[in-house]
């Protein structure tokens, strides 16, 4: 099953990092992604297999013209 990652992606992975996070957003995409912890900024650049295979929730945030909010515009 192949995942489709978007830039700022959030994702939660099975293995925390050693900083204790485990929320990292998706910054570069292709064969290889690029990710940033969120707890202490940490840039990793991964394998897609690899990462396919770490993530443990993957959530994509919602555009600003696709919310509810008419405070959002």
């Amino acid at each position: 099953m192949v995942v489709d990652f978007h830039l700022g992606d959030a994702l939660t992975l099975r293995k925390a990092h050693p900083c204790g996070g485990t929320s990292w957003r998706v910054e570069r995409l292709g064969a290889d992604i690029g990710i940033r912890c969120l707890t202490c900024g940490h840039y990793l650049l991964t394998s897609r297999r690899k990462l396919e295979r770490a993530v443990k929730e993957h959530t994509h945030p919602v555009a600003a013209s696709e919310s509810d909010d008419p405070r959002a515009l």
